[in-house]
């Protein structure tokens, strides 16, 4: 047996830490590219701390999932406002233009050189500028993450820049700044955490690290989701969510995903879909196809065994087989009032499309096992 595993460099939890982000962040650098969401009000707060602590810094914005022009034009603030630090408070769109900007403005080159797919794949030269991530999303985990994943409009395609050097120096994760996500908003990135807690916990690249990881934020994510989305208040709920989170991200960063990533990234390129709610649509429904097929072709895969846990970590139920987990995601997309992929202009006849470009996806190489086109297409019929 052989794996690595990393992570940020630190990693700090618990309701009032971003109030620190002063201290810590003036520790780091003294000019700093703060990258936010649209509301940049919200970050209003945690950059008077900066103030408080002498910290020079400059907003950025990326409203919407962040794209290679948008990341260029923040490049760009970077370089001209000579920052040393780059902070990044807000949800995964938010964190992942942060570390993009980070690393291209320590290596220098042009973002072209690394982008996989689209540009050369090349390997950063350099480790990236020091990186603090505050997530205010519970979902993405991607303050603990190696990769940005990156829209282009001229290729109506989803990338990634992916490098170990790319992993946040500081991940400050504070469960009171997600407590004014709205009910939809909470379910669509509370989704996205089960996800990939689930897709790690049955890869082909899954080990012993990622596993204990993925129990523990599946144990929670099942248990907390709905009630955080029924009330945004529920301290309990949001802090466990925010573990989920944190524990799909650990478990990603050192484990592929699966088949619902693999569709998930291609159709997010064309259609404009929030990612959560495109994995939250595709997860019941891919993981009654992975048992299928498992059952037909690969019977004695450990898979199963892992998706007959997971089954009964979800449901309570210490007896529930595989598909009881898969009919339990299923009423709780339901439940949650998961939009179908039609929301957001999909139809029928762009099925032949969404697969082809999926089976492209590095995702599906971590799929427990292999889906055919024919699968494919039925997962998104039975998901549009």
């Amino acid at each position: 047996m052989e794996f690595e595993f990393a992570t940020a460099g630190r990693i700090v939890f618990g309701c009032g830490v971003a109030r620190r982000i002063g201290g810590e962040v003036a520790a780091l650098g003294r000019r700093a590219l703060v990258v936010t969401g649209a509301g940049a009000e919200r970050s209003a707060e945690l950059r008077r701390r900066l103030d408080d602590h002498h910290v020079m810094h400059t907003v950025f914005q990326v409203g919407g999932e962040p794209t290679t022009e948008r990341v260029a034009a923040g490049i760009d603030r970077a370089r001209e406002f000579g920052c040393n630090v780059v902070v990044g408070i807000g949800g995964g769109s938010v964190i992942d233009a942060g570390k993009a900007i980070a690393a291209m403005i320590a290596n220098g080159s042009d973002l072209m050189e690394h982008l996989e797919v689209i540009g050369k794949a090349r390997p950063l030269a350099l480790p990236s500028a020091p990186y603090v991530a505050v997530p205010t999303t519970a979902g993405t985990g991607a303050e603990v993450t190696r990769n940005a994943v990156l829209g282009s409009a001229a290729h109506r395609i989803k990338v990634s820049l992916r490098s170990p050097f790319m992993l946040p120096r500081l991940a400050l994760v504070d469960p009171e700044l997600t407590y004014s996500m709205p009910p939809a908003l909470t379910a669509a990135t509370g989704f996205d955490a089960l996800t990939q807690l689930l897709e790690a916990f049955v890869s082909r690249d899954a080990t012993p690290l990622t596993d204990g990881i993925c129990r523990e934020g599946l144990r929670r994510a099942g248990r907390a989701l709905a009630a955080a989305v029924a009330d945004g208040t529920d301290r309990q709920a949001r802090e466990e969510m925010c573990i989920a989170s944190l524990c799909g991200g650990l478990a990603l960063a050192n484990a592929r995903l699966g088949a619902v990533h693999g569709i998930a990234g291609p159709f997010g390129g064309m259609f404009p879909a929030p990612h959560g709610a495109v994995c939250g649509r595709l997860l019941p429904v891919v993981a009654a196809a992975n048992i299928a097929a498992l059952r037909e072709r690969l019977p004695g895969s450990p898979a199963l065994a892992r998706y007959q846990e997971a089954a009964r970590i979800l449901t309570a139920n210490t007896r529930a087989e595989p598909e009881e987990g898969a009919q339990w995601l299923q009423a709780l997309c339901t439940r949650l009032a998961i939009p179908p992929l039609s929301a957001y202009g999909f139809s029928p006849q762009r099925i032949s499309e969404v697969v082809a470009n999926s089976l492209l996806s590095s995702s599906m190489r971590g799929n427990p096992v292999e889906l055919t086109a024919a699968e494919l297409t039925l997962i998104l019929d039975q998901s549009h």
